[in-house]
C-alpha cells in the first residue's frame, strides 16, 4: 500500500491528501501466480497457460528416474554392460552394439511405450468413473481383448492376426460397457458396475475356452493373458507410439478437460459445459488407448490402476495428472520387465506377474483406505 501523497489544490488552496495507489504502468496487472498460488504462467506463442509448479517438478523427477531405469535395463543381463558403455553404444559404434541396440533396446522402448499408454488410459477412465478402482483391467476392456486373443491362439490362427483380433475384442467389450452404462448420462457408478459385470462374464468365457483347448495352446494363451514383453520390440512399440501420436491433439484436450470432470452435472451445465459428451469423449479415448496397448503386449494388469493414483499423490491434485501418470506407468513397466528378467535368471517371468505383485497389495490398500473414510 502506498503512502498518502499531498497534492496542491486548484487555485493555490490548501493541499489535499490523496490515498489512491500509485498508477500502474499500462499493460501491467497482478500476476496469475499471485491470484492462483502454486501456479506459474507459461507462454507458448500467442497461447498463455497457467501450469502447476509442483506438476512440472514431479514430471521432471519422473523423467530422470525413467531415464535411469532405461539405462539400468540396457545394462543388466548376460553379458553385463557398464552404464557408460551403454550410453556410448547408443551414440557410437562399440563392441556392445548387438547386445544393447538389437537385443535390449527394442524391449525397453516397448516397456516405456506400453507403460505410458496404460497410465494415460487409466487416468482417463478413472477420471470419468470418479473411482480410483476403475481401470481397463477392471471394467472389461482387458478381458474382451483376452477372450478374442484366447480364441485365436487356441484355434491355430496366424500370429499376425492376434493383435488385430485382440484390439477388436477390447473395443467390443467397451461398446458393451457403454451400452449398459450409458443410461442417465453415463453415470459414474453405473459405468463402473457395468464394466465389472462385463469383465466377470468375459473372464468366465475365457476360462471355458482355455479348458476346452489343447494344453499347449492353452498355455500359450495363458502367457498372453498374463502379459509379457518377451519376443516383442519395435513393431509393437511403433503401433502404440503411433496411436498416442495420432491422439496427441485429443490428449491435449483431455488434459484440459480433466480439470472439470469432477463437477456434478448441474454445475457443469451452469458453466456452459456438456458433461455427458465430455465423459463419453474422455472414456472413448481411454478405451482406444487401452485396447491398443493390450492387443500389443497382453494383459499387463494393474499398471493402469496404480499409475494414476501414484501420480495424483505425488502432484497432490484432486484428479490424476495425465503426463505424470504416463511417466509413472512407463517407470513401472520398465522396472517390472527388468525384475522379471533378472530376479530368477535364467528363468524369465512375464512383466504382468510383477505388476500384479505390485497392484494386488495396492488394490487392498485402496479398499481398506476407502472403508476407513466411509466409517
Amino acid at each position: 500500500m502506498t503512502a498518502p501523497t499531498a497534492a496542491p489544490a486548484p487555485g493555490g488552496g490548501p493541499a489535499t491528501v490523496s490515498t489512491d495507489p500509485a498508477p500502474r504502468p499500462v499493460g501491467v496487472r497482478p500476476t496469475d501466480a499471485n491470484l492462483l498460488p502454486g501456479r506459474s504462467p507459461l507462454r507458448v506463442g500467442p497461447v498463455r497457460l497457467l501450469v502447476r509448479r509442483r506438476s512440472i517438478l514431479v514430471a521432471a523427477l519422473l523423467l530422470v528416474l525413467l531415464a535411469g531405469a532405461m539405462v539400468l535395463s540396457l545394462s543388466l543381463g548376460t553379458p553385463y554392460v557398464a552404464p557408460a558403455d551403454v550410453l556410448r553404444s547408443l551414440f557410437a559404434d562399440t563392441p556392445y552394439d548387438v547386445v544393447v541396440e538389437k537385443l535390449r533396446l527394442p524391449r525397453t522402448v516397448l516397456a516405456v511405450a506400453a507403460g505410458a499408454a496404460f497410465g494415460v488410459a487409466g487416468t482417463l477412465i478413472q477420471s470419468v468413473a470418479r473411482n480410483p478402482l476403475a481401470s481397463p483391467d477392471v471394467i472389461g476392456i482387458t478381458q474382451g481383448a483376452g477372450l478374442v486373443a484366447t480364441v485365436a491362439l487356441t484355434t491355430g490362427a496366424s500370429a499376425a492376426i492376434i493383435a488385430p483380433t485382440a484390439l477388436a475384442g477390447g473395443l467390443l467389450a467397451a461398446a458393451a460397457v457403454f451400452a449398459l452404462g450409458a443410461r442417465h448420462g453415463l453415470a459414474a457408478q453405473r459405468f463402473v458396475l457395468a464394466g465389472v459385470a462385463v469383465a466377470v462374464g468375459l473372464r468366465a468365457l475365457t476360462e471355458v475356452v482355455m479348458l476346452s483347448a489343447d494344453p499347449i495352446d492353452g498355455q500359450r494363451a495363458q502367457i498372453w493373458l498374463i502379459g509379457t514383453l518377451a519376443g516383442k520390440g519395435w513393431a509393437e512399440a511403433s503401433w502404440i507410439a503411433l496411436t498416442l501420436l495420432l491422439l496427441l491433439p485429443v490428449l491435449l484436450w483431455a488434459g484440459w478437460a480433466l480439470h472439470t470432470s469432477a463437477l456434478d452435472d448441474d454445475t457443469a451445465r451452469g458453466l456452459g459445459l456438456r458433461p455427458t459428451a465430455r465423459r463419453v469423449g474422455l472414456a472413448s479415448i481411454g478405451v482406444v488407448v487401452a485396447a491398443m496397448v493390450t492387443a500389443q503386449v497382453g494383459a499387463v494388469d494393474f499398471v493402469a490402476l496404480v499409475a494414476p493414483q501414484v501420480a495424483r499423490r505425488l502432484v497432490r491434485t484432486e484428479r490424476p495428472p495425465l503426463l505424470s501418470a504416463a511417466l509413472v506407468g512407463a517407470l513401472l513397466v520398465v522396472l517390472a520387465d527388468l525384475a522379471g528378467r533378472r530376479l530368477f535368471a535364467p528363468t524369465q517371468l512375464p512383466a504382468g506377474v510383477l505388476t500384479a505383485a505390485i497392484g494386488g497389495p495396492y488394490l487392498l490398500f485402496l479398499l481398506v483406505r476407502g472403508r476407513r473414510k466411509d466409517s
